[in-house]
Protein backbone atom coordinates (compact mmCIF):
# COMPACT_ATOMS: atom_id res chain seq x y z
CA UNK A 1 0.00 0.00 0.00
CA UNK A 2 1.69 3.03 -0.70
CA UNK A 3 0.68 6.14 1.46
CA UNK A 4 0.39 9.83 0.31
CA UNK A 5 2.83 12.00 2.35
CA UNK A 6 -0.45 13.34 4.06
CA UNK A 7 -1.25 10.17 5.09
CA UNK A 8 2.56 9.55 6.71
CA UNK A 9 2.72 12.72 8.19
CA UNK A 10 -1.49 11.96 9.82
CA UNK A 11 -0.36 8.51 10.69
CA UNK A 12 2.97 10.15 12.82
CA UNK A 13 0.38 12.24 14.26
CA UNK A 14 -2.17 12.06 17.70
CA UNK A 15 -5.85 11.21 16.03
CA UNK A 16 -7.67 14.40 16.56
CA UNK A 17 -4.66 16.13 14.86
CA UNK A 18 -3.92 13.70 12.35
CA UNK A 19 -7.94 14.47 10.88
CA UNK A 20 -7.17 17.86 10.89
CA UNK A 21 -3.76 16.77 8.22
CA UNK A 22 -5.61 14.69 6.30
CA UNK A 23 -8.00 17.75 5.12
CA UNK A 24 -4.69 19.44 4.01
CA UNK A 25 -3.89 19.57 0.59
CA UNK A 26 0.04 19.21 -0.92
CA UNK A 27 0.30 22.87 -1.48
CA UNK A 28 -1.21 23.44 2.45
CA UNK A 29 1.52 21.26 3.85
CA UNK A 30 4.12 22.71 1.81
CA UNK A 31 3.43 26.52 3.03
CA UNK A 32 3.19 24.88 6.49
CA UNK A 33 6.92 24.19 6.01
CA UNK A 34 7.89 26.86 4.25
CA UNK A 35 6.37 29.60 6.42
CA UNK A 36 9.30 29.32 9.36
CA UNK A 37 12.19 30.51 6.88
CA UNK A 38 10.02 33.36 5.02
CA UNK A 39 8.89 34.44 8.55
CA UNK A 40 13.27 34.24 9.35
CA UNK A 41 13.98 36.12 5.68
CA UNK A 42 11.28 38.81 6.35
CA UNK A 43 12.46 39.48 10.28
CA UNK A 44 16.22 39.18 9.07
CA UNK A 45 16.25 40.85 5.49
CA UNK A 46 12.25 43.18 4.67
CA UNK A 47 12.31 44.47 8.65
CA UNK A 48 15.09 46.13 8.87
CA UNK A 49 14.96 48.22 5.54
CA UNK A 50 11.34 48.77 5.56
CA UNK A 51 12.95 50.55 9.76
CA UNK A 52 15.81 52.21 7.64
CA UNK A 53 13.55 54.09 5.26
CA UNK A 54 11.23 55.00 7.62
CA UNK A 55 14.40 56.41 9.88
CA UNK A 56 15.70 58.00 6.78
CA UNK A 57 12.67 60.64 6.95
CA UNK A 58 13.04 61.91 10.13
CA UNK A 59 15.38 63.46 12.42
CA UNK A 60 16.08 60.41 15.06
CA UNK A 61 19.37 60.35 17.02
CA UNK A 62 20.13 56.98 18.77
CA UNK A 63 21.83 58.66 21.03
CA UNK A 64 18.98 61.28 21.95
CA UNK A 65 16.27 58.41 21.52
CA UNK A 66 14.34 60.22 24.17
CA UNK A 67 14.03 63.47 22.53
CA UNK A 68 10.97 63.67 20.48
CA UNK A 69 11.20 62.69 16.52
CA UNK A 70 10.23 64.66 13.97
CA UNK A 71 8.99 63.98 10.01
CA UNK A 72 11.21 66.41 8.18
CA UNK A 73 10.52 64.60 4.81
CA UNK A 74 13.54 64.47 1.94
CA UNK A 75 15.56 67.09 3.89
CA UNK A 76 18.40 64.16 4.56
CA UNK A 77 18.31 63.14 1.23
CA UNK A 78 18.86 66.64 0.00
CA UNK A 79 21.42 67.17 2.28
CA UNK A 80 23.22 64.23 1.44
CA UNK A 81 22.96 64.71 -2.64
CA UNK A 82 24.27 68.52 -2.10
CA UNK A 83 27.37 67.43 0.26
CA UNK A 84 30.74 68.36 -1.44
CA UNK A 85 32.46 65.57 0.67
CA UNK A 86 29.73 62.78 -0.08
CA UNK A 87 30.77 63.24 -3.34
CA UNK A 88 34.19 63.08 -3.10
CA UNK A 89 34.30 59.56 -1.07
CA UNK A 90 31.95 58.60 -3.84
CA UNK A 91 34.74 59.00 -6.09
CA UNK A 92 36.92 57.77 -3.66
CA UNK A 93 34.73 54.81 -3.89
CA UNK A 94 34.18 54.84 -8.02
CA UNK A 95 38.15 54.69 -8.09
CA UNK A 96 38.48 52.05 -6.12
CA UNK A 97 35.81 49.71 -7.58
CA UNK A 98 37.00 50.61 -11.34
CA UNK A 99 40.47 49.90 -10.66
CA UNK A 100 40.05 46.84 -8.86
CA UNK A 101 37.77 45.11 -11.24
CA UNK A 102 39.86 46.15 -14.36
CA UNK A 103 42.94 44.80 -12.48
CA UNK A 104 41.41 41.38 -11.24
CA UNK A 105 39.65 40.90 -14.10
CA UNK A 106 42.77 41.22 -16.84
CA UNK A 107 45.02 39.19 -14.31
CA UNK A 108 42.13 36.80 -13.13
CA UNK A 109 41.37 36.02 -17.01
CA UNK A 110 44.72 35.46 -17.89
CA UNK A 111 46.11 33.14 -15.16
CA UNK A 112 43.17 30.76 -15.81
CA UNK A 113 44.27 30.77 -19.55
CA UNK A 114 47.64 29.70 -18.21
CA UNK A 115 46.75 27.15 -15.79
CA UNK A 116 43.79 25.72 -18.32
CA UNK A 117 46.80 24.65 -20.42
CA UNK A 118 47.16 22.01 -17.59
CA UNK A 119 50.82 22.26 -17.63
CA UNK A 120 52.97 19.62 -15.52
CA UNK A 121 52.50 21.29 -11.81
CA UNK A 122 49.20 22.63 -12.68
CA UNK A 123 47.62 21.55 -9.80
CA UNK A 124 50.12 23.06 -7.36
CA UNK A 125 50.07 26.50 -8.90
CA UNK A 126 46.14 26.79 -8.85
CA UNK A 127 46.41 26.10 -4.79
CA UNK A 128 49.26 28.72 -4.72
CA UNK A 129 47.33 30.86 -6.29
CA UNK A 130 44.31 30.77 -4.63
CA UNK A 131 45.42 30.79 -1.20
CA UNK A 132 45.29 34.53 -0.84
CA UNK A 133 41.31 34.50 -1.11
CA UNK A 134 41.23 31.98 2.06
CA UNK A 135 42.43 34.38 3.80
CA UNK A 136 40.44 36.87 6.27
CA UNK A 137 40.31 40.67 4.90
CA UNK A 138 41.78 41.77 8.64
CA UNK A 139 44.88 39.10 8.34
CA UNK A 140 45.45 40.82 4.20
CA UNK A 141 45.02 44.23 5.66
CA UNK A 142 47.75 43.80 8.74
CA UNK A 143 49.67 41.71 6.09
CA UNK A 144 50.01 44.26 3.71
CA UNK A 145 50.31 47.23 6.54
CA UNK A 146 53.48 45.64 7.08
CA UNK A 147 54.63 45.22 3.19
CA UNK A 148 53.55 49.14 2.99
CA UNK A 149 56.23 49.93 5.67
CA UNK A 150 58.82 52.43 4.30
CA UNK A 151 61.20 51.44 6.64
CA UNK A 152 61.03 47.82 6.94
CA UNK A 153 58.54 46.59 4.34
CA UNK A 154 58.99 44.49 0.97
CA UNK A 155 56.77 46.38 -1.34
CA UNK A 156 59.23 49.40 -1.01
CA UNK A 157 62.54 47.50 -1.66
CA UNK A 158 60.92 45.94 -4.84
CA UNK A 159 60.18 49.04 -6.46
CA UNK A 160 63.33 50.45 -5.77
CA UNK A 161 65.39 47.57 -7.11
CA UNK A 162 63.36 48.33 -10.62
CA UNK A 163 63.79 52.26 -9.75
CA UNK A 164 67.23 52.56 -8.10
CA UNK A 165 65.37 55.28 -5.86
CA UNK A 166 65.61 54.96 -2.00
CA UNK A 167 63.20 52.84 -0.19
CA UNK A 168 62.46 55.35 2.71
CA UNK A 169 61.52 57.43 0.32
CA UNK A 170 57.72 57.12 -0.21
CA UNK A 171 54.51 55.83 1.60
CA UNK A 172 52.23 53.95 0.32
CA UNK A 173 49.60 54.36 2.75
CA UNK A 174 50.92 57.62 4.28
CA UNK A 175 50.99 59.76 0.70
CA UNK A 176 47.85 60.76 -0.79
CA UNK A 177 48.38 60.32 -3.95
CA UNK A 178 50.15 56.71 -3.44
CA UNK A 179 47.00 55.26 -0.75
CA UNK A 180 44.51 54.56 -3.16
CA UNK A 181 46.32 52.43 -4.93
CA UNK A 182 48.00 50.85 -2.41
CA UNK A 183 44.15 49.66 -1.14
CA UNK A 184 43.86 48.62 -5.25
CA UNK A 185 46.80 46.43 -5.18
CA UNK A 186 46.26 44.76 -1.66
CA UNK A 187 42.05 44.07 -2.71
CA UNK A 188 43.65 43.12 -6.36
CA UNK A 189 46.17 40.64 -5.17
CA UNK A 190 43.25 39.32 -2.30
CA UNK A 191 40.57 39.03 -5.15
CA UNK A 192 41.92 38.03 -8.16
CA UNK A 193 41.94 34.07 -7.69
CA UNK A 194 38.39 34.85 -7.33
CA UNK A 195 37.84 35.45 -10.51
CA UNK A 196 40.64 33.69 -12.27
CA UNK A 197 38.20 30.46 -10.63
CA UNK A 198 35.05 31.81 -12.38
CA UNK A 199 36.62 32.23 -15.50
CA UNK A 200 38.76 28.62 -15.48
CA UNK A 201 35.40 27.35 -14.42
CA UNK A 202 34.35 29.01 -18.38
CA UNK A 203 37.30 27.79 -19.98
CA UNK A 204 36.71 24.17 -19.32
CA UNK A 205 33.21 24.21 -20.41
CA UNK A 206 34.09 25.35 -23.99
CA UNK A 207 34.13 21.84 -26.01
CA UNK A 208 37.50 21.06 -27.48
CA UNK A 209 35.41 19.63 -31.12
CA UNK A 210 34.83 23.20 -31.15
CA UNK A 211 38.59 24.04 -31.04
CA UNK A 212 38.76 20.90 -33.17
CA UNK A 213 36.71 22.25 -35.92
CA UNK A 214 38.59 26.07 -35.68
CA UNK A 215 41.88 23.69 -36.89
CA UNK A 216 40.27 22.10 -39.48
CA UNK A 217 38.98 25.40 -41.01
CA UNK A 218 42.41 26.52 -40.37
CA UNK A 219 42.14 29.13 -37.57
CA UNK A 220 45.25 30.56 -36.15
CA UNK A 221 45.31 30.61 -32.23
CA UNK A 222 44.75 34.36 -32.26
CA UNK A 223 41.97 33.82 -34.26
CA UNK A 224 40.50 31.36 -32.10
CA UNK A 225 40.94 33.50 -28.98
CA UNK A 226 38.91 35.92 -30.29
CA UNK A 227 36.35 34.43 -32.13
CA UNK A 228 35.82 31.01 -29.79
CA UNK A 229 37.53 31.38 -25.87
CA UNK A 230 36.17 35.32 -25.44
CA UNK A 231 32.86 35.12 -26.79
CA UNK A 232 32.47 31.49 -24.94
CA UNK A 233 33.89 33.30 -21.66
CA UNK A 234 32.34 36.27 -21.68
CA UNK A 235 28.94 35.25 -19.70
CA UNK A 236 31.57 34.04 -16.92
CA UNK A 237 33.72 37.27 -17.00
CA UNK A 238 30.51 39.65 -16.53
CA UNK A 239 29.41 37.37 -13.43
CA UNK A 240 32.51 37.84 -11.67
CA UNK A 241 32.39 41.55 -12.70
CA UNK A 242 28.50 41.42 -11.12
CA UNK A 243 30.09 39.78 -7.65
CA UNK A 244 33.17 41.50 -7.55
CA UNK A 245 31.33 44.87 -8.32
CA UNK A 246 29.02 44.43 -5.34
CA UNK A 247 31.21 43.30 -2.84
CA UNK A 248 34.11 46.32 -3.28
CA UNK A 249 31.50 48.93 -3.05
CA UNK A 250 30.29 47.60 0.38
CA UNK A 251 34.27 47.19 1.59
CA UNK A 252 34.86 48.38 4.68
CA UNK A 253 37.62 45.98 7.01
CA UNK A 254 40.27 45.73 4.39
CA UNK A 255 40.77 49.82 4.00
CA UNK A 256 39.79 50.30 7.58
CA UNK A 257 42.54 47.71 8.56
CA UNK A 258 45.47 49.61 5.41
CA UNK A 259 44.42 53.55 5.34
CA UNK A 260 41.55 53.87 7.91
CA UNK A 261 40.26 55.92 5.27
CA UNK A 262 43.38 58.56 5.07
CA UNK A 263 45.43 60.06 4.80
CA UNK A 264 43.31 62.97 5.18
CA UNK A 265 39.79 61.20 3.32
CA UNK A 266 41.51 60.14 0.41
CA UNK A 267 40.48 56.53 1.00
CA UNK A 268 37.27 56.83 2.93
CA UNK A 269 34.87 54.96 0.92
CA UNK A 270 31.07 54.81 1.11
CA UNK A 271 31.30 52.51 3.61
CA UNK A 272 33.39 54.23 5.62
CA UNK A 273 31.47 57.38 5.54
CA UNK A 274 28.52 56.03 6.34
CA UNK A 275 30.17 54.16 9.84
CA UNK A 276 31.48 57.06 11.01
CA UNK A 277 27.81 59.29 10.40
CA UNK A 278 25.78 56.44 12.08
CA UNK A 279 27.90 55.18 14.76
CA UNK A 280 30.57 58.22 15.64
CA UNK A 281 28.20 61.24 14.56
CA UNK A 282 24.99 59.23 15.80
CA UNK A 283 23.18 61.25 12.98
CA UNK A 284 20.72 57.96 12.64
CA UNK A 285 18.12 59.33 10.52
CA UNK A 286 20.68 61.11 8.24
CA UNK A 287 22.86 57.71 7.86
CA UNK A 288 19.31 56.40 7.05
CA UNK A 289 19.09 57.78 4.37
CA UNK A 290 22.68 58.02 3.09
CA UNK A 291 22.55 53.81 3.25
CA UNK A 292 19.05 53.95 1.33
CA UNK A 293 21.12 56.46 -1.74
CA UNK A 294 23.59 53.60 -1.47
CA UNK A 295 20.76 50.15 -1.95
CA UNK A 296 19.21 51.77 -4.48
CA UNK A 297 22.25 52.61 -6.50
CA UNK A 298 23.57 49.27 -6.49
CA UNK A 299 20.26 47.61 -6.78
CA UNK A 300 19.49 50.20 -9.58
CA UNK A 301 23.64 49.24 -11.64
CA UNK A 302 22.90 45.52 -10.67
CA UNK A 303 19.76 45.34 -12.40
CA UNK A 304 20.88 46.95 -14.65
CA UNK A 305 23.45 44.92 -15.50
CA UNK A 306 21.75 41.67 -14.64
CA UNK A 307 19.63 42.28 -18.27
CA UNK A 308 22.91 43.00 -20.03
CA UNK A 309 24.25 39.86 -18.78
CA UNK A 310 20.94 37.96 -19.85
CA UNK A 311 20.77 39.56 -23.38
CA UNK A 312 24.70 38.16 -23.58
CA UNK A 313 23.77 34.42 -22.10
CA UNK A 314 21.17 34.30 -25.26
CA UNK A 315 23.21 34.91 -28.05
Amino acid sequence: MVYTPIEKLAQATPQPMAQKVRGLSDRAIAWIFVAPSIFLLLAVNIFPLIWTIRLSFTNFKVNRANRDIEFIGLRNYERILTDSDIWMTMQATAHFLIWTIVLQVLIGFALAYLINMKFKGNDLWTTIIVLPMMLSPAVVGNFWTFLYQPQIGLFNYVVTFFTGGDPSSFSMIGDVHLAPWAIVIADTWMWTPFVMLICLAGLRSIPDSIYEAAECDRASKWRQFWTITVPMVLPFLMLAVLFRGIENFKMFDLVVQLTGGGPGNTTTLTSIDLKREAFEKWRTGYSSAYAVILFVTVFGLASIYVKALNKVKER
